[in-house]
């Protein structure tokens, strides 16, 4: 169950006022304000730092061989393999990162080596192989007389497979951004940023950016030659970079800049006239327009991964990205289309199965999610994971033991070197692990590497896999390693507001200032907007249909936000979401500020929102709040509410339930009540008003209830139901659980009227059938506790959209 959400809001510290002013020359339009308190709180605090982050004319981008020696190597080898007319492989990968690299180096080495012929590129399977270098691939390039491989953005750790193609006869050049090996590997050249300090404006390439430098220094290194200008290739690196998710800061953020100025450039051409007719008609299957780094996250980014999720090879990607056949390209943009439409409807149905088996966890009690299941496909695991992982807060690791064989595994990451599947004793889990609240999620994997098959990845994305009978061990295991290491810290899912604004303060002069810190990202994330006291209105949701009209299983909805800032309405949408999911009466919200390309309007995108926390009483007094929006359920469970500011006394629930059916058994009597009354005035409300559960450890109540059987047998007293549930504090059901458990201890409870007596005679039952009922009894009371924290604090969105979904609340809702 996903926990309540934590909000923060941003340290604010006022920015000078020559700062503001030095902002508004950018913005002016606009007061500028809200942008120069995001970039001061973002550590932009002098002019040069601010016209360089704004203006990419007056940032100094790196030269390529800022990487020193390695790029000297790279060069001199592919010179070698220019002059000498030897064939080269380019290797790359199957994520977006991956896709555009390989097409980066498919042009950019294409000016200077004959295409199909000179050069070719290899792609591995994610179904079938994993990422980085293998034997059989190798193999299969030497026997093309290849000899010379080119990696991007994978390579750096695969050591074997590296002396392997040295063997053939294949020298091989490393371009990467991941985790570095111990030892320089016996390669021609290893150009990886991570070799670099931290604070080195290349830091933080990706593998794109990196394949893009290599590039760039061939330029300079060999001029005249190419036929068509570098900077063709910026549209490519944009969509790599903005995909891959890494800190767009230094050149990535320059790169960023000039690649969707580019992009956009493109599309605005007539289909006819693109340079690269398949993003554009992937741009158009996703209406967007190329404009935004959100198109890019959005749009481009899930379709080009989507193909190897789903179909394994995604070689045909960079036909797609890269070819100027018009035609071809809308067919293969179709293709990726579906692909991705695919992936929407198995990423919805493992999610909906991850839920489930989270209601079986006590998150109270577990640091790091780790599940498994037979029939989950592998390749949407990575994103299902980082749905969970921010829901609650946790790192999550979600694992496939479907099938055989070696496959790739979510994250991009995994470059060591597997064990052959037919050498192994038993099935590999195969899976994806995603991170949140700055837990370096790479070494927790890593310190169980003596349980794993293989692994890899960065510190909040892994990919792993490991023997099934292995799972309980590192599940354990890495649990322990994280709460040792969090001590007293608690994980809670945490969102943060950037600024805090109202209704009035949305439109077009807003978004046209915050877009000065556009390319957003890891590091410099879209603005978060804090609205308070608003409502909702007019609010609708459908399920979203593909471009050819078939049902996709995912839902969207819309409505307008309204405060009293302003006498009109805002749009905005809740992707994911349920119109009924919609707060009733006020409440705080925390949203993007978007610019919709096919409705061509300002709206905001719904990131979190939660009942104002004076919202019950402001809607009962009237204090500008619609009358219409008056909720039959009240909040009372965090804070007490006098009765005697309400004009009708609620009906009070203070113990807190175990199941839905309890709670709607009180919502029917509401609705009862409601019914037999007139006007709105003398609506019968509903408080939910039980406190936070102290629970005691399940075996301690076990004990506590044998302790009680004995006492009564002894005294021959007699006990009422309700003084043993008192007395235990577990519920009706899990007392009968709890009373056939004794009876196989030799206990005998018999009903005289309304009393129970105990008696107690010693047992003849075996053994094992007695610690089976105990275990039952035991697994009662942790899931009837589970579902005590649960409704502790699921969200009274939550308990309003479930009540009207079954009627109980009938219009008022």
């Amino acid at each position: 169950m996903p926990e309540q959400q934590q909000w923060t809001i941003a340290a604010t510290e006022q920015p000078p006022q020559w700062f503001i002013q030095a902002v508004k020359q950018h913005t002016p339009a606009s007061s500028g304000i809200y942008a120069a308190q995001l970039l001061w709180q973002r550590g932009i605090k002098d002019d040069q730092q601010l016209t360089a982050f704004i203006n990419h004319k007056a940032y100094q981008p790196a030269s390529p061989f800022e990487f020193g020696q390695e790029m000297h190597l790279a060069i001199a080898r592919l010179q070698q393999a220019y002059n000498a007319k030897e064939k080269i492989a380019i290797w790359g990968d199957f994520d977006a990162d991956g896709i555009t690299a390989t097409s980066v180096l498919w042009d950019g080495l294409g000016q200077f080596f004959k295409q199909n012929t000179q050069l070719i590129y290899y792609i591995p399977n994610r179904l079938k192989e994993s990422h980085g270098l293998n034997d059989q691939g190798i193999d299969n390039l030497a026997k093309q007389n290849c000899k010379l491989i080119v990696t991007c953005d994978t390579g750096s750790t695969n050591i074997e497979e590296i002396i392997y193609a040295k063997q053939l006869g294949i020298d091989v050049i490393v371009t990467d951004h991941h985790t570095l090996p111990a030892e320089r590997p016996p390669v021609a050249a290893i150009i990886n940023p991570r070799y670099l300090p931290r604070e080195h404006q290349l830091f933080h390439l990706s593998g794109v950016a990196v394949a893009y430098k290599l590039v760039e220094a061939l330029y300079q290194s060999l001029p005249n030659i190419a036929k068509h200008p570098l900077e063709d290739l910026l549209d490519l690196v944009a969509v790599g970079l903005i995909a891959d998710l890494v800190q767009l800061s230094g050149d990535c953020r320059y790169l960023a800049q000039l690649g969707i100025q580019r992009l956009q450039a493109d599309f605005q051409q007539p289909a006819a006239a693109r340079r690269r007719p398949g993003v554009g008609r992937l741009l158009e299957l996703c209406q967007k327009s190329g404009d935004r780094p959100t198109d890019i996250s959005f749009g481009l980014g899930p379709r080009i991964n989507a193909v190897s999720r789903i179909q394994g090879d995604a070689s045909f990607c960079v036909e797609l990205l890269t070819s100027r056949d018009a035609k071809r390209c809308n067919e293969l943009a179709e293709v990726t289309e579906l692909a991705n439409a695919r992936r929407k409807s198995l990423q919805k149905d493992v999610q909906a199965q991850v839920a489930q088996k989270l209601t079986q966890l006590d998150l109270s009690t577990t640091s790091v999610i780790v599940l498994e299941d037979a029939q989950w496909p592998a390749g949407v695991l990575g994103l299902v994971a980082g749905q969970i992982a921010q829901q609650t807060g946790r790192p999550t690791i979600l694992l496939s033991t479907e099938g055989s064989g070696e496959s790739g595994v979510g994250s991009g990451e995994e470059d060591s070197a597997p064990t052959p599947y037919s050498l192994l004793p038993t099935p590999l889990a195969r899976g994806s692990a995603r991170s949140v609240n700055s837990v370096d999620l790479y070494q927790l994997v890593k310190d169980q590497a003596h349980l794993l098959h293989r692994f890899g990845g960065h510190p909040f994305a892994a990919g792993l896999s490991l023997l099934v009978e292995n799972i309980p061990l590192f599940a354990a295991a890495i649990n322990q390693q994280l709460r040792q290491s969090l001590g007293s810290t608690t994980l809670t899912p945490t969102v943060q507001a950037d600024l805090t604004l109202t209704v009035a303060d949305l439109g077009k002069e807003l978004f046209l200032e915050l877009k000065l810190l556009e390319p957003c990202g890891m590091g410099n994330p879209v603005p978060k907007l804090l609205i308070q006291n608003c409502w909702f209105e007019n609010s609708w949701h459908r399920n979203q249909q593909d471009w050819q009209g078939k049902k996709v299983q995912y839902i969207k909805t819309e409505f307008d936000i309204r405060d009293d800032s302003s006498r009109s309405a805002f749009p905005g949408i809740w992707w994911g979401h349920y119109k009924d999911e919609l707060p009733i009466g006020r409440c705080d919200c925390i949203a993007e500020l978007d610019y919709n390309t096919f409705k061509k309007r300002y709206e905001i995108r719904l990131i979190a929102v939660r009942p104002s926390v004076n919202s019950a009483l402001n809607t009962q007094n009237g204090l500008n709040a619609p009358r219409s929006l008056t909720p039959l359920i009240l909040d009372w469970r965090n804070y007490p509410t006098p009765h005697s500011l309400l004009p009708t006394p609620p009906l009070l629930l203070e113990d807190c339930p175990t199941n839905w059916d309890d709670l709607r058994a009180w919502l029917r009597r509401c609705l009862m009540i409601s019914r037999s009354k007139s006007g709105l005035d003398n609506q019968q409300q509903l408080a939910i008003a039980w406190s936070k559960p102290n629970l005691q450890p399940p075996n301690q109540i076990w004990l506590t209830l044998v302790g009680i059987a004995k006492y009564l047998s002894r005294t021959n007293q007699l006990v009422t139901r309700v003084q043993l549930l008192e007395k235990i504090g577990i519920s009706d059901q899990t007392l009968l659980v709890g009373i056939k458990a004794l009876k196989y201890l030799g206990f005998t409870v018999k009903r005289q009227d309304r009393y129970l007596q105990i008696t107690w005679h010693p047992s003849d039952s075996p053994e094992n059938l007695a610690d089976a009922a105990v275990a039952r009894f035991l697994a009662a009371v942790r899931e009837e506790q589970f579902q005590r924290q649960y409704f502790a604090q699921v969200p009274l969105s939550t308990i309003v959209a479930i009540a009207s979904s079954d009627n109980y609340m009938g219009t008022n809702v």
